[in-house]
């Protein structure tokens, strides 16, 4: 077996900072995730309870088979917005009567669960992750609809929601919708576009308009029982398939739907894999404070992979991208990690035809992102870089195993599309607290407008103010560094998460997991045209 040697010495200074460094961001992310638990905060919390209510966590733990995990996708989605932390619904992935199910959930305290923006954006990427990876959705619905002070940026987007429900359902994925409160205006077509609904005795209100609508629009006077109850949709309209007596009851009936759904994974789980040699303890030093300063990836690869056992491709060519095989609890994968930062034309016509060979073999591929972007200068230009790395997007672009991308470093400019980033359609893609992504690193940016100002003034023949240039540059930079780092991208959807390092082999574990509930198909030619 070609199990991975270390050379980490947690013991070492170096070693020391960096473990440091990554406790404190660890610290400032638990302070972030925080306010998503807190959801409305304790005076809207403790009116829910005293109406005799479960909250969103509270009832996806119930929903959930007993001492099984529960992936969380998007829990910084709005952060630093107007709007809440976590955009007032809880996304994941669990397991529900044995099946991998993907749960949504309504927070009624922060605005009744009212929709805003990032809510439409965190729905409509759970949509996504249950259709490429063929998961049930249950939706656990309590929302007064679209938060209508922001309805111009959700009215027509919206729609993609109700869209995406009923695709689901023609390509035969089931949904299940568990109404515990309101359900109204737009949100009515959740319950009505669901295969299954289940609505709760004297609490669930389903209707397209409430009653002061309905006397403004017709002046018929009537009430939100008659109107949209859940006695009245199990005896009258028909809408509600199952009436539960309260919220747990309500739990217990969807449980038994997903059980009877016969819903079945195309492949088996894998035995049980022996876990890595090395403490992934040691993940937190790895990755040094200053992303300037290189980094060895196989001592990533060494602690998330089983049995520490990697069989490296091409290890001699385009040494700054690690490629080679491995297997994470259990399941097979591909890797491609960034060694020293930068992409030369080797490197890139290595991950080119590893892509290729991952898809030959219907191998699930994992980007480990430390990467500057694609080198620059007349002999790398000259030496054909931006055919090759256009190579490498190319073989990203049209490959058709499931991807997973970790953001472990930097990720800069085309570096991120060829690595997998969001843009190219990983199955799921989540970053270290030590990652950072924009077009290029602060420096560079600042830089770069620095010297077309300064030509700029020389072909004007005008005098160039330094101190100006000075103070634009720091302010650049300092903007590009805010908007680069983790929680700024994770709080716009850029991710499905912020993870702790060391909880990254159980995160991808899950993924891989949850990916093989759809068949794992590797392209067999349509790669585009190459240019050699």
């Amino acid at each position: 077996m070609t199990r991975l040697r270390t050379t980490v010495d947690p013991h070492a200074p170096e070693h020391t900072r960096a473990r440091t460094a990554a406790l404190e961001r660890l610290d400032a992310l638990d302070a972030e995730h925080a306010k998503a638990l807190q959801g409305g905060g304790e005076k809207y919390t403790a009116r829910h309870r005293k109406r005799g209510k479960l909250l969103a966590r509270e009832r996806v733990e119930l929903l959930l088979d007993p001492d099984t995990p529960f992936l969380e996708l998007s829990p910084l989605a709005g952060w630093g917005s107007d709007y809440p932390v976590g955009a007032s619904m809880v996304t994941g992935i669990g397991t529900v009567e044995g099946v991998e199910c993907l749960v949504t959930a309504n927070d009624p305290t922060v605005r009744g669960g009212a929709s805003n923006p990032w809510t439409l954006k965190k729905a409509l990427r759970a949509n996504e992750i249950a259709r490429q990876n063929r998961l049930p959705v249950i939706s656990l619905v309590e929302s007064g609809g679209a938060d209508l002070p922001s309805q111009k940026e959700i009215f027509i987007p919206g729609g993609a929601i109700f869209r995406d429900l009923t695709r689901l359902s023609a390509e035969g994925i089931p949904t299940v919708a568990v109404v515990f409160g309101n359900s109204t205006a737009g949100g009515a077509y959740i319950p009505g576009m669901s295969d299954h609904t289940v609505m709760i005795k004297d609490r669930s209100k389903v209707f397209l308009g409430g009653p002061p609508l309905v006397k403004m629009a017709t002046g018929e006077e009537s009430d939100d029982e008659s109107l949209g109850g859940a006695d009245m949709h199990a005896r009258t309209s028909g809408l509600a398939d199952h009436y539960a007596l309260d919220e747990y009851d309500a739990i217990r009936q969807a449980r038994r739907i997903v059980a009877r759904l016969n819903h079945r994974k195309p492949h088996q789980d894998p035995p049980r894999a022996q876990e890595p040699l090395h403490d992934p303890e040691e993940l937190l030093g790895i990755v040094p404070p200053d992303l300037k300063t290189p980094f060895d990836p196989r001592e990533v690869i060494a602690r998330i992979v089983d049995a520490s056992d990697f069989d490296e491709f091409k290890p001699l060519y385009g040494t700054s991208l690690v490629t080679g095989w491995a297997t994470l609890h259990g399941y097979p994968v591909g890797i491609l990690a960034n060694a020293q930062g930068v992409l030369f034309s080797a490197e890139s016509q290595k991950a080119a035809q590893f892509i290729q060979l991952a898809n030959q073999r219907d191998i699930p591929l994992l980007f480990l992102h430390n990467t500057t972007g694609y080198m620059v200068g007349k002999e790398y230009e000259q030496g054909g870089i931006v055919k090759h790395g256009s190579m490498m997007i190319n073989a990203v672009s049209n490959s058709r195993v499931p991807h997973l991308s970790v953001l472990i470093g930097a990720s800069y400019g085309a570096g991120h599309y060829g690595m997998c980033g969001r843009a190219y359609e990983p199955r799921f893609l989540f970053a270290w607290p030590s990652a950072k992504s924009a077009v290029m690193g602060p420096q560079q940016l600042a830089g770069v407008l620095s010297i077309v100002s300064r030509q700029s003034a020389a072909a004007k023949g005008l005098p160039y103010d330094e101190e100006q240039d000075a103070g634009m540059r720091a302010f650049v930079e300092a903007q590009i560094e805010s908007e680069s780092l983790p929680m700024f991208l994770s709080g716009r959807l850029y991710d499905d998460g912020v993870i702790d390092p060391r909880d990254t082999r159980t995160v991808l574990g899950l993924c891989l997991s949850a990916v093989h509930n759809a068949p794992v198909e590797g392209a067999r030619g349509g790669f585009g045209v190459f240019r050699m």
